[in-house]
């Protein structure tokens, strides 16, 4: 990896969570234990859309080490969810796809459990599914939510929907699109697909749940622990102080991990049998009824003028939400960059709409990037193919209706400054070369231009710092560690702005009922939000130490200070910055079966000033591994309604033989992060390009489009019989 430019922070870190984490010695939630604590199993349903009719649990309570049965009337009405709560605890009028929760048992030991379940009798009346979101919204579709009056809308009010299939609706439009269109010299109108991906994260989910008098402690896997907290109280209708988050780390997240379900149950569990009660969930569990990437169908359609300048642009893009909204954080119920689809693009006239269905498919919710890595392929293939169709060079095209400084984005945003200029005039002196070819097989380089808003979301945190009795500063913080280096982030942030040296500075998570409120990781907000309180809680304090002995030396003000002195760190800010990406691959595709393999990859990428660099590096080719596996293998296979992907055998993650080395070129251009230092945040940045990169590669090869992901060799095999059309 290299930097153009100059950093505060050019020293790798050492990561202060990785003496734990490589001896064994973090802690995860699965690791946690209590005496007394009794196993919990589920019973779900086999059917995709069915009412229940009644549920007989005399059986199972009579098993041998069996302390609870808990079914839908048991938990009625809690539901659970981010934003919207409308997936019951356990069902108790119809289950809405395969693997609904009907039954919950807590046993001794798991196996006690699981054969209780066995001895669960629901009697069902099958109904019609709804598996097409466009077939949910027809006008004579029955509503798969009739309930929909009951649903909790946390933290606002839900808007108005048109039909009662339709989970959320956002549009956008600016300047005169209709009129843009009649006057262009040419336009451009494309479809796309996107497969469901399963964000498989190395940690499986995991809960455990106990009372304390009249508060209940809840280790989980999730990401944001106040959110959870105010997630179950709504439900359970509980004050939020009776509920204590406990602060565990989380084996990797990748987007998922916002959203809890099995903490509910184990509450009403935790409540009937006294005693702690604990849940794991295995991966078959996990893939067929958990948190999903959102299939999508996107419809593009493009005018651009005598050069091949964007005038007018028009999107509809539909989502399959799945059975439930639960897993959606957003205020709108749709992927948070659901309009982004000529992300880094000036657009002069734009209407973007997106939408999300319900139907009785697994349900889906965030996952890295949330919306974005649809858009971004479906929108980088068609700035392809409009490229392709007048005769320009792609990365031409590009460089020509890129956003600068003073331009009008997709989302109608003017923007102050621009790095993707830069970004991509690197990518163009980076490969000028020309490609090498290898017999009976065709090569062909694709690019990929894309920018992210750094970070989204709600702008704001706090973190608290203290000098210790030993004249140490630790920072207090109630951000999770989730793989990322946010500690390690928050120690580097502070040290320099102290001008102390590392082992001076501790920073520690606890639980809610000791921390600032913070809402978690997700939306890339960490290292730039995060990191700009514990910035400003540093500024603080050399603020008050100043205070207390002026004009002494930092080490005789922290002893003046030890023990006695803490301070608030606050951030708050009203928009965010841009980061932005180019990528480059180069494949070779065997004209005889289809098969594409990546020969070549390289990612230029503005991220502001680089704090943690290794961490940094891990994240970038960690996003490239996981866009790649959702280029090329990955896809969620749902038959009527069932995963037929159940296993990680069969879902077909990418492995380190799979992924080739990338090259990556960091550029710190005049567009500067909002974090501390001018930091941007990159965690979601690497992973969207990829699909179109790699189908823009494969047609620069062979001369057929692949329009849906994963570009799988069956998909090229049979794109060569039949070329897809430029426009």
């Amino acid at each position: 990896m290299t930097v153009a430019g100059r950093s505060p922070f050019d020293a790798p870190e050492i990561r202060l969570d990785g003496r734990e984490k490589v001896t064994g010695g973090a802690r995860y939630a699965a690791d946690v234990r209590r005496d007394g604590t009794l196993q919990v199993a589920f019973l779900r349903s086999p059917y995709r859309h069915a009412r229940i009719l009644s549920v007989d649990a005399s059986a199972a309570r009579a098993m041998p080490g069996v302390r609870a049965v808990l079914t839908g009337a048991d938990v009625r009405p809690a539901r659970l969810g981010r934003r919207l709560q409308d997936w019951p605890v356990l069902a108790w009028d119809r289950v809405r796809c395969v693997g609904d929760r009907v039954a919950a048992v807590a046993a001794e030991t798991l196996a006690q459990a699981e054969a209780a379940l066995e001895r669960i009798d629901v009697a069902y009346e099958e109904l019609p599914p709804l598996l097409d979101p466009e077939a949910a919204l027809a006008p004579s579709a029955p509503a798969l939510h009739p309930d929909a009056a009951e649903h909790v809308y946390l933290n606002g009010t839900r808007q108005a929907v048109e039909h009662p299939n339709l989970v959320g609706h956002v549009r956008h439009e600016h300047g005169d699109v209709d009129a843009a269109f009649a006057t262009a010299s040419r336009v451009f109108e494309h479809v796309f697909e996107v497969a469901r991906t399963f964000t498989a994260a190395l940690e499986p989910r995991a809960s455990l749940v106990w009372l304390e008098g009249e508060v209940f402690h809840v280790v989980s896997t999730n990401k944001g622990p106040f959110a959870l907290r105010g997630q179950l109280a709504a439900s359970l209708a509980l004050a939020p102080e009776r509920i204590v988050v406990e602060s565990s780390y989380i084996g990797g997240d990748f987007g998922g991990k916002g959203l809890s379900i099995d903490e509910y149950a184990l509450m009403f569990l935790a409540r009937a049998t006294g005693r702690p009660v604990r849940a794991v969930t295995r991966y078959v569990d996990d893939m067929r009824a958990s948190n999903t990437r959102h299939a999508a169908r996107i419809r593009l359609r493009t005018g651009v003028d005598g050069s091949g300048r964007f005038v007018a642009h028009d999107a509809r893009i539909v989502y399959d939400g799945g059975a439930y909204a639960s897993g959606k954080p957003g205020v709108s119920l749709v992927p948070g960059e659901a309009l982004s689809t000529l992300a880094g693009y000036r657009v002069p006239n734009a209407r973007v709409e997106a939408l999300t269905a319900y139907t009785n498919n697994v349900p889906a919710g965030n996952a890295r990037g949330p919306g974005q890595p649809q858009n971004a392929f479906a929108a980088e293939s068609h700035v392809d193919l409009i490229a392709r169709g007048l005769g320009m060079d792609p990365l031409e095209l590009r460089l020509l209706n890129v956003i600068r400084a003073g331009d009008i984005d997709v989302h109608g945003e003017r923007w102050v400054s621009s790095g993707l200029p830069a970004v991509l005039e690197r990518l163009r002196d980076e490969t000028r070369g020309a490609l090498a070819r290898s017999p009976g097989t065709a090569r062909g380089r694709g690019i990929a231009l894309g920018s992210r808003a750094s970070p989204v979301g709600r702008l704001e945190a706090s973190v608290t710092l203290s000098v210790t009795p030993q004249a140490q500063v630790e920072v207090l913080t109630g951000v999770p560690d989730q793989g990322g280096g946010a500690y390690t982030m928050l120690q580097r942030v502070v040290a320099a702005e102290l001008g102390l040296p590392l082992e001076r500075v501790a920073v520690r998570g606890g639980s809610t009922a000791e921390t600032p409120y913070d809402l978690g990781v997700g939306g890339s907000r960490v290292t730039p939000i995060v990191g700009g309180a514990a910035l400003a809680g540093a500024k603080a304090l050399r603020e008050r130490l100043e205070a207390i002995a002026p004009g002494r030396s930092l080490a005789e003000q922290l002893e003046r200070g030890a023990g006695r002195l803490t301070v608030a760190g606050e951030y708050a800010h009203g928009s965010g910055s841009h980061s932005a990406y180019a990528y480059a691959l180069e494949v070779e595709v065997d004209r005889e079966t289809g098969q594409v393999r990546i020969v070549d990859a390289l990612l230029v990428a503005d991220v502001g000033t680089v704090i943690n660099p290794v961490a940094l590096r891990g994240q970038l080719v960690g996003g490239f591994a996981f866009g790649l596996g959702q280029a090329v293998m990955e896809e969620l296979r749902v038959e009527d309604g069932v995963v037929t992907t159940a296993n990680l055998g069969d879902y077909k993650l990418p492995t380190t033989l799979d992924v080739p080395a990338l090259r990556v070129i960091l550029l710190l251009t005049d567009d500067e992060g909002l974090g501390p230092f001018g930091a941007k945040s990159a965690g979601e940045l690497a992973n969207p390009g990829v699909g179109a990169a790699v189908a823009n590669a494969v047609q620069a090869a062979i001369g057929a489009r692949v329009t849906s992901l994963p570009v799988t060799a069956e998909k090229v095999f049979h794109a060569l019989q039949e070329p897809a059309k430029a426009s």
